[in-house]
């Protein structure tokens, strides 16, 4: 799609249980919906990069430059290798020190006595971080210019997103018609590459797929037009139907 008003946004998902398998990233899915459907802003990137410094430093630098907002998740625990608040500082060129409003949060969430070194590590932030709320754990997240750094724990990172929303500016939501239809993705690339070139401000895309014994392609049309993602599943059912493919829409996601 080429819409000039498109806010785009990247995912950092830091982490080396990540990469290792251990533990599957359950935010990937649930954040590039919510920015679309709350916000309209598209999620058009991801990486998924270990605990070393200089990787999220690089990163982080690289992908806040290119994008309108990066929201990063894991590693803002209160143990050893959980690094990326120092890290985003570093990012920065600022002091990672304690945050006085995060710090009185923990106190008084833990109690003075139960408000360990570890976990007032969780108050320390880069030098002129904005505060994100954590309704569940209370462990702040914090926002650098248009870096929001998160929890990599999904419900907590999801409470997260939800007090942070009035901060964020987006365009249009990004909307999808699909067809389905039992041909191979051969017989239609032709006719799709031709509807894609007519139409760039709409994505067009296919994707084969095998169900209950039997084979065919799924058609996905996204822009932020619902009135042309209709038109074109139109045109791709009639295409679909003149060669024998038995099409169908399906569900608009």
């Amino acid at each position: 799609m080429t819409e000039a008003n498109k806010v785009t946004a990247c995912l950092i998902i830091i982490g080396n249980e990540i990469l290792s398998g251990r533990t599957q990233d359950a935010n990937l899915a649930y954040l590039a919906k919510w920015l679309n459907d709350q916000v309209g802003i598209q999620l058009t990137e991801v990486r998924v990069i270990p605990d070393i410094e200089e990787t999220i430093v690089d990163t982080v630098n690289e992908c806040r430059a290119r994008f309108d907002y990066v929201f990063t998740t894991g590693g803002i625990g209160p143990t050893h290798d959980d690094i990326t608040s120092p890290s985003i500082a570093k990012a920065f060129g600022v002091p990672w020190e304690l945050h006085p409003e995060a710090h009185e949060i923990l106190k008084e969430y833990y109690g003075p006595e139960g408000l360990t070194s570890a976990r007032a590590r969780m108050a320390c932030g880069p030098r002129g971080a904005r505060l994100i709320e954590n309704p569940i754990s209370k462990a702040p997240g914090f926002q650098m210019e248009n870096v929001f750094v998160l929890a990599g724990i999904p419900v907590i990172m999801q409470a997260m997103l939800e007090s942070l929303k009035h901060r964020l500016t987006g365009g249009l939501p990004v909307r999808s018609r699909a067809v389905l239809l039992h041909l191979p993705e051969s017989l239609v690339a032709s006719g799709l590459r031709d509807l894609q070139e007519r139409h760039p401000q709409a994505d067009i895309g296919s994707y084969p797929f095998y169900r209950q014994g039997r084979g065919g392609t799924s058609i996905v049309i996204r822009s932020t037009d619902e009135e042309l993602n209709a038109t074109l599943a139109e045109e791709v059912f009639r295409m679909a139907f003149e060669l024998g493919g038995d099409p169908q829409f399906e569900e608009s996601a």
